[in-house]
């Protein structure tokens, strides 16, 4: 069972794929920190998940937070999935050995000996004020990261100037959009399978237009699952090449 709310979390240390080792008890009296567990790199949802938390970092830092990756991969196996993302400068701990260690320290090892996809925010006294085990095939919500924050740490976030909230905007034209993220292998597959049976579309970086990553989360059951696809109407989450050439009338 995961450690719930006003516990101390258990400090540790862990060698990072920024070849560091990390130590918890570090931040104290220093940083908030949000600590992710995520499964196993190189799977659909991280590819997600681990890059939307690089491209927030200007906001995490505004608001005294480190955040932290955890994983029961190796080191190596960590250090070439972030180059493969296009580089993550936060740190992402191996929990390979002593394996899961640390997740079972927190309570978040799974029996199939991989983490839940668990998110601990934990406050400068190194006491837990936040836990979500989710859904492990789902992406976890960052603005509600950024909600407990500014609840934990008024201090902080007070020197941060208030994110504004997306305007509603009308969808942009064409038959075929594409709603992606520079960091996500599956865009870059499907502009591919798109390109080479002659399909022109319109392509949209939710992590730059935060109005339209609201559309997909609302047609993604909350996630930002890149890539989604509106084909004339037709909402499309995800690269199913079987579905998209059915809306496309094309080969698969």
């Amino acid at each position: 069972m995961a450690l719930t709310v006003g516990q101390l979390a258990p400090d540790f240390a862990l060698q990072s794929h920024l070849g560091e080792v990390i130590r918890l008890s570090d931040y104290r009296g220093k940083k908030n920190v949000v600590l992710a567990f995520f499964p196993l790199a190189w799977t659909p949802v991280l590819t997600s998940q681990i890059p939307s938390y690089q491209a927030a970092l200007d906001r995490f830092d505004g608001m005294e937070t480190q955040v932290l990756g955890l994983s029961v991969d190796s080191v190596p196996c960590l250090k070439a999935w972030a180059e493969s993302l296009g580089g993550i400068t936060y740190p992402l701990l191996s929990d390979f050995y002593p394996h899961g260690q640390v997740a079972q320290q927190f309570g978040v090892l799974r029996s199939e000996g991989y983490t839940e996809r668990a998110i601990f925010v934990i406050d400068k006294q190194g006491v837990i004020r936040y836990v979500d085990v989710h859904d492990i095939g789902q992406q976890p919500d960052n603005e509600e990261l950024f909600r407990v924050l500014r609840e934990i740490d008024p201090t902080a976030a007070a020197k941060v100037q208030p994110t504004a909230a997306p305007t509603a905007q009308p969808e942009p034209e064409g038959d075929v959009i594409m709603y992606c993220t520079p960091w996500c292998p599956d865009c870059r597959r499907a502009r591919t399978w798109l390109q080479e049976r002659g399909i022109t579309w319109t392509e949209i970086n939710i992590a730059r237009d935060r109005a339209a990553a609201e559309r997909v989360r609302g047609w993604a059951n909350g996630n930002e699952t890149t890539p989604t696809f509106n084909i004339r109407g037709r909402i499309i989450v995800d690269f199913d090449k079987a579905k998209l050439a059915e809306a496309l009338g094309v080969r698969p």
